[in-house]
């Protein structure tokens, strides 16, 4: 009997261990990362209002993706007949207070047509040091999701994921490929 009481007692210990240990990385993740109420109050500030439509595209990417532990805020002008050209400027900002100016070109090439300037809201996953964010990283700008003047697309190379949140003016439909080159400088060679 003593012995099944010491078992019992040692599997207690155990769970209660397993569980402090959980919330506590739970509550590590949370300091590292942005609330989707932080996510929403920054992004609004930047865009100038919140809308509808911008809650529900950040509360679809936070579904999908979780919570980022970075954000980019910047502006980019694109155009495309057939192949396409995208080029932008930013600032990057992590959850740990770091900021870094970040510049971005890229081709695309697909059935696409049309120009647009818009501010870019890129909400940033698993980004391990700020380095790690200037590379080139693959991205289809056909599967975005648009609700009333606000689209939001993925790219993603390893486990870097950008979702790129987008408002602006002009007119630009189809599908393409491509890729999208993050710098520390500005370049206009998109390749």
């Amino acid at each position: 009997m003593a012995k099944i009481l010491r078992l019992i007692l040692l599997a207690v210990f155990l769970v209660a261990c397993r569980t402090v240990g959980a919330t506590e990385k739970q509550g590590e993740l949370k300091e590292e990362t942005y609330s989707e109420e932080a996510v929403l109050a920054a992004a609004s500030e930047f865009f100038g209002e919140t809308t509808k439509a911008l809650a529900r595209v950040i509360e679809k990417v936070f579904k999908e993706q979780g919570r980022p532990n970075g954000y980019i805020i910047g502006t980019e002008g694109s155009g495309a007949i057939g192949v396409g050209l995208r080029y932008g400027e930013g600032v990057l900002h992590t959850k740990s207070g770091e900021e870094k100016k970040v510049y971005w070109q890229g081709p695309s090439v697909g059935l696409d047509f049309g120009g647009n300037f818009s501010k870019v809201f890129t909400l940033v996953y698993h980004l391990k040091d700020m380095d790690a964010l200037f590379q080139r990283i693959p991205g289809v700008d056909g599967s975005l999701y648009f609700i009333g003047g606000v689209s939001v697309n993925y790219q993603q190379t390893d486990d870097l994921i950008l979702a790129p949140i987008r408002t602006g003016v002009g007119w630009r439909a189809g599908v393409s490929v491509g890729y999208v080159d993050y710098t520390h400088k500005k370049s206009w060679i998109p390749f």
